[in-house]
This record gives C-alpha cells, structure tokens and sequence, in this order.
C-alpha cells in the first residue's frame, strides 16, 4: 500500500481552512435546527471571522440571549502537538501572545459589561494524559472544572493553575472562572468530526451524504471571500433551496446516553445522561443501573422527555447510546399515536417512524410451550437467536408464561444485517404487532426479550398498541442472564 506525501505548507493551510469551513457549517446546521423546531433560545446568526470579538472570532453563534457561543479553531496536520499547558501557554511563532492570553484577553472584553458567554477551543489535537490541568477535562461537557479548582497551591495542580495565570495575564481566581466557561471540544479528527456533521445534516432535514456536506462548507468558504462575515437564517435557508440540500423535516433532538457520553448532548434540546448510574466501567459492561439507581427512574426520565421538547415538536431524533430495552421505552414513549416522526440512526442511516414501505413483512415464528402460567414470553429474534437463552431464563425464574412465541425475520434465520434500512424495519415492526395481536387476546401480560438492531427496537415500541402491559428485559450476561427493566402499557 502506497503512504501519502508528507503535507506541503499549501495543504496544511487549505486543511485547516476546511476544518474552519466545517466548524462554522456545523453552527449553521444549529441555527436551521433550532429554528425549525422553535427552540426556546435558537441560534439568529453565525459569525465567521466576526469583526469587534478579538481572538475568538473564528465561529460565532449569535443568541437573542445570552451566552452567544465563540469558537477559536486550531487545526493540527499531525499529533505532534497535544493539548497541554506548553500548547497553550507558550508565545506564538512571532513571539506574540500565547493561545491561552489570546483568550483570556477576549474572555475580558467580552465580558466587561457582567453578561455570560460560552467559549470553545475546537481542535483535532488530543488532550495530554500527562498534563495536571487538561488530564482532568471533564469528556461531558468539555470542561477543566471542577478538577482544575482542587488542590492547594502546592500541588501539581496548584502550581499548574499558578503557571497558567502569570502566562495568561490573569489571578488565579479569574483563570478559574475563565475555565468555567472555556470548553475543550477535543479531539475532534477530520474523519469523526465528518461523520457527526453528516448525522447533523439528517437531523436538520438534509441530504448527509459527503458531496452535500462538502457543498455546505464550500459555501461558507464562499461567504468568508465575498466578505460575509455574518450568516442569518434567510442566507443559510437560500443556500440549502440552491444546492437542494433539503430532504426532510428538521428534527428535535433528544439525547440520552447510558453507556458513553453523547457527543450530540451540547446540541440537543433535552439529554438524559445515565452513563454514570449504570454499573460497569466501559460501554461492554454497563448493562443495569447502579444502586442507588433505578430502572424505575431511568423510565420517568425517559418518559418525561416530551416534556422538555420545544413545544408542537412534530419530528425528533433520538442520539447517544443505549441498550435494546430503554430504545424500546423511547419507542413506547412516542408512540405512533402522538402523531410524532421518531427517528435514530443506526449504522449511519436514519431510521424514521414515517419512513414508507411497500409490504407488512411477516415474521418467522416458533412456539415452545412452558406451562407455567397464564402470561405470554415474546423474543424478537432477529439479529441473534436468543431462544435456548430465554427458556433457561423462564424456567429458572418460574415466569407465569404459558408459551414462548419466537420472531425472526422472514425465513426464519436470525443474523445480523437482516434488516438492512429503514424501510425494512418499519415493515417488520409492522408485521410483529400484528402477528401479535390476537394471541395476546389471551392473555394480560407480555414479557417481552429482544435481540434486534437498536433501531428496530424504537421503531417496534412506536408501534407497540392494542397489545397487552409488557414487561421489557433487558440482557445483562450474569447473575441470572435478564433483568426485567420496564413496565409499559399497550
């Protein structure tokens, strides 16, 4: 395999110039967003190279209310150059003022008059594990604080913040209140920082595919060279009817995340972090809340969602990461007859509760009898078989189950990539609701297993009606293999 040239000076600046175009497209994608889907405080404009901000005039997103949010863009050809406390705090090239003065200057200015404001160093440069103050950036919300505020002055710490101010012309106290709205969006690569400007574009109703989103940030190139320092909505919109970038309704966000932090939650209009209530150290583990935490909590937060969505919200995207049986809860949460688009993305597609589709698709089905009561075990097996699995689980367990009922795709095999699009799920969905429908006539209870993609799992509890009250399981690999998670009615 051939290896690319090192970079020539031409391609660094053009790179980093294309980043910057990235970064602002990204603030005009938040301003199309909030504005269709009448957020409380949404975006009016999007700055480029704003005149009147000092040095953190690279992207600007303009608010009615305060804080308006400042973005300094720094671009890095390579890993050479990690964020620490040389990075920021060492002179320029020219022997001018370090990145850290630089913002603590503009930091001053802008809030000479007492108002907030949100700051953001945007970077594809890594954090340094080694550095006293950056190791300590919080990955939630970007933030040094509080880490950065612990130790006495001779700590590691405390010597770093000490250093820290004399560079950037500031008392330790007013560094850590600079560090209270600073934020560190890192490391954020080209190629990820792509991939999450294309899931924006299909959140804000357009086309994601890497033309449109090339065609987005040549615009804003555009813009900066004829001198348009300051984007509105009627530019922004202009421009999506011209490069026909549009492809649908833009749509709420609602994010939560169970397993790792959501990098949508700064974008969203509500989010529900559990990542830290959920046992397990890594995302392979963390399949049930952490004592004091509970399903029970985790399934009134879901369930109050629609609450803290801008109100008529009509279209809304699910982000972050969560296991099958909470995707099935935000499912049953939006159900289909609030008249509400629910859509996730799953393996890069958006899978959307109003996508059409030609045929119901009737499910594979097998029954195995249990005889233990007068309630019914459901397992959607589609992406695995998880069957042999499931008997054991009732058994052991002495469920009040008369009979397993087992779904699988058309054909009867369970694999992965067996429901490939959007289209396709929403028609199975479809085709298991209705294969349910009359043998849960008999019964009062479901007790429901999945083993399916996560989108499908949405899109089945959206369609979740004129059933019976299910108790969902969730897969927790120890102890006794499921937990029972949620209680909904249908």
């Amino acid at each position: 395999m051939a290896h690319l040239p090192a970079p020539g000076p031409t391609s660094v600046r053009t790179s980093g110039d294309y980043y910057q175009w990235l970064v602002a497209w990204e603030a005009c994608l938040t301003l199309l967003r909030e504005n269709a889907t009448r957020s409380d405080n949404p975006v009016r404009a999007v700055g480029v190279e704003l005149d009147g901000v000092g040095n953190l005039d690279d992207v600007v997103l303009l608010r009615d209310v305060p804080p308006n949010t400042y973005k300094q863009v720094k671009y890095a050809v390579d890993s050479a150059t990690p964020v620490n406390g040389e990075y920021l705090t060492k002179p320029s090239t020219s022997d001018g003022p370090s990145i850290l003065k630089k913002i603590a200057k503009a930091w001053k200015k802008l809030t000479a008059d007492g108002g907030s404001i949100d700051l953001r160093l945007v970077t594809n440069r890594a954090a340094d594990p080694t550095d006293d103050l950056v190791a300590g950036r919080d990955a939630r919300t970007g933030l040094l604080m509080p880490k950065a505020a612990i130790g006495g002055p001779r700590s590691d710490r405390g010597k770093a913040r000490a250093q820290w101010a004399q560079k950037a012309g500031l008392t330790e106290t007013e560094l850590l209140d600079l560090l209270s709205v600073l934020r560190f969006d890192l490391p954020l690569d080209m190629a990820w920082y792509q991939e999450h400007l294309r899931l924006m574009m299909a959140l804000a109703g357009l086309r994601n595919d890497q033309r449109a989103l090339e065609e987005g940030a040549a615009w804003v190139a555009k813009m900066v060279r004829d001198g348009r320092r300051k984007l509105t909505l009627a530019m922004v919109e202009a421009a999506v009817a011209e490069l026909d970038l549009k492809a649908g309704p833009a749509r709420a966000v609602l994010s939560i995340a169970t397993l790792t932090p959501d990098p949508m939650a700064p974008q969203a209009d509500h989010a529900i972090d559990w990542v830290d209530c959920f046992e397990g150290e890594s995302a392979y583990t963390k399949r049930r809340p952490r004592a004091p935490n509970t399903w029970a909590q985790l399934q009134a937060d879901v369930e109050a969602a629609p609450e803290h969505l801008p109100t008529g919200t009509g279209a809304v995207s699910v982000t972050g990461s969560i296991r099958l049986a909470p995707a099935f809860l935000v499912g049953t949460t939006f159900r289909m007859v609030t008249g509400t688009d629910l859509a996730v993305v799953q393996r890069g597609q958006l899978w959307s509760t109003n996508h059409q589709f030609d045929t119901v698709l009737a499910p594979g089905v097998a029954e195995h009898e249990i005889g233990q009561g007068n309630e019914l075990a459901v397992a959607i097996a589609v992406a695995t078989d998880p069957t042999e699995d499931v008997l054991e689980y009732l058994r052991v367990q002495g469920l009040p189950v008369a009979k397993l009922i087992v779904l699988t795709p058309p054909g009867g095999t369970a694999k992965d990539g067996s429901v490939p699009d959007s289209a396709t799920a929403n028609a199975l969905a479809v085709g298991i609701r209705d294969h349910l429908r009359r043998p849960t006539r008999r019964f009062r209870r479901i007790h429901l297993f999945l083993a399916c993609p996560m989108g499908l799992a949405v899109l089945l509890g959206n369609r979740w009606n004129r059933l019976c009250e299910t108790v969902i399981y969730e897969d927790i690999k120890v102890d006794e293999g499921y937990a029972p998670a949620f209680t909904v009615q249908a």
